[in-house]
């Protein structure tokens, strides 16, 4: 018990859904009472729960709350404390494990900011490629600065992954290496922008690094709202007009953080107002698992004068691997070489090379394979507990998106489940800093975190859009 002597379970079993509250109220009671004095440890959350029937989430949002209060006070390592004592080391007994308070150790539980691949056996093809690399190069290749031929290797095994039905008609000298798909995104936009105030369209939702690249590039951002089949070409229309519009970075198969794809006939209408008006699209095809099948043509191959796609393993393989591919449209090829030249002298053949080994192997296919059923388990496993809530996924995308219940803004309910160990990314992250307020989250697929530990994280974000915090009516 917390507090000794009175009938504090009793009322949290009357609480309903503000039962967090209620813990709190008697945690708070017990403190000014002088029953729980200052340095008096409370237990950690997971046992608490136990205690009393909650659910780890709503024992954390409790503890939150009253730190937020200052009556309550945590660190990593330590547990939870009433604020204001002196406390005397914990003895740790040698060849034991320390048990960390999961409220504060917020890794122990689930880091669900950004998607990462399970190990499924491409480590072990990663450290053959090594291997294979370091044995069978030339020492004069493994001292020198990498070239348009050193990586021919990778950009030919990057090719035959590739349909023209998909990414139109190509040769390999259209496709230019990039230390991964963030880095091609910047070598493009650097090699397209002009003028002294560039402008960059994104998705008004969007990836991050579509903002990151711009701003290296010294080019300001304008958002174009979706509808239901994908970016409205009357917005984009109406930007490259009213604004001047150099490029339209978008993602045509997974808008990352939606989960949406463009539809094939909204594809189309885009590359019509593109081509009209002179504008490059910049299709970036990321997240889309190396194995599944492509939703539509991109726009490389709808615009082959204006269309640019750039991709890499990160997602599929492994993000340690620091190689992308972007594929110029017609005539673009010499100038995105000559900013990858000038900017880095090209990625080194010690990774190109061992790009090309492992596409070789013969079991990659099962590798990937693997990958995919891992990130499905977890998808489907988010559907079966979230299922009541509105939410975009796909079983072949390692993320998805949680649109929020009423009570909830998208800042608050990342602060509390990052008080109950679970971190999430808000909408805030992938909006304009002058677009429209959205109440949704995004949720990745940690391939590190054990299904177990999972499926804990999401019985946390459950309990949290069960139990929205009361709102005062205005």
């Amino acid at each position: 018990m917390i507090v000794s002597g009175t009938k504090w379970e009793e009322d949290l079993q009357r609480a309903g859904k503000s039962k967090y509250k209620a813990l709190a109220k008697a945690i708070r009671e017990g403190i000014v009472s002088g029953q729980m004095p200052a340095g008096h440890k409370l237990p950690p959350v997971r046992e608490l729960a136990f205690q009393v029937g909650m659910t780890p989430g709503t024992v954390a949002r409790a503890y939150k709350l009253l730190i937020d209060e200052g009556r309550l006070e945590a660190g990593v390592g330590r547990g939870t404390f009433v604020a204001g004592g002196q406390r005397a080391p914990q003895p740790v007994v040698p060849g034991t494990p320390v048990m960390h308070d999961p409220v504060y150790e917020m890794h122990a539980r689930a880091h669900l900011l950004s998607p990462k691949m399970p190990e499924m056996g491409q480590a072990a093809l990663i450290r053959d490629a090594m291997h294979a690399v370091a044995n069978e190069t030339d020492a004069e290749a493994l001292l020198g600065y990498p070239s348009r031929d050193s990586d021919v290797p990778a950009r030919l095994a990057f090719a035959k992954m590739l349909s023209p039905d998909q990414v139109g008609v190509f040769t390999l000298d259209d496709v230019v290496t990039s230390h991964g798909g963030q880095n091609g995104i910047i070598m493009i936009l650097q090699s397209l922008l002009r003028g002294p105030n560039p402008l960059v369209a994104v998705d008004e939702l969007s990836y991050g690094g579509f903002r990151s690249a711009a701003l290296v590039s010294r080019a300001a951002l304008v958002g174009i709202p979706w509808d239901d089949q994908g970016p409205r070409p009357d917005a984009l229309a109406m930007a490259i007009k009213e604004k001047g519009i150099q490029v339209f970075c978008t993602s045509a198969e997974v808008c990352n953080p939606t989960v949406l794809s463009t539809s094939a006939t909204r594809r189309q209408e885009i590359a019509r107002v593109a081509e009209r008006y002179g504008v490059h699209v910049l299709d970036d095809d990321c997240y889309r698992l190396m194995g599944t099948a492509y939703t539509g043509p991109s726009y490389r191959m709808l615009l082959p004068e204006l269309g640019w796609y750039v991709t890499s393993p990160s997602k599929s393989i492994t993000a340690a691997l620091r190689i992308g591919f972007a594929i110029a449209p017609n005539g673009w090829a010499g100038a995105l070489m000559r900013t990858a030249t000038f900017g880095s002298f090209g990625v080194s053949r010690l990774v190109t090379d061992v790009y090309a080994h492992i596409m070789a192997q013969p079991m990659l296919d099962q590798v990937t394979g693997q990958i995919r059923a891992r990130i499905r388990q977890d998808i489907r496993a988010a559907v079966n507990v979230l299922g009541r809530y509105r939410m975009n996924w796909s079983e072949d995308v390692p993320f998805f998106w949680l649109d929020l219940p009423g009570g909830w803004r998208a800042g608050e309910f990342c602060q509390a489940a990052e008080a109950a160990g679970v971190l999430v990314k808000s909408a805030e992250d992938f909006s304009l800093r002058d677009g429209r307020s959205v109440h949704s989250v995004r949720v990745a697929v940690n391939g590190r975190v054990p299904h177990s530990r999972f499926l804990d994280a999401l019985q946390v974000l459950r309990d949290l859009l069960d139990n929205p915090p009361e709102r005062l009516a205005v």
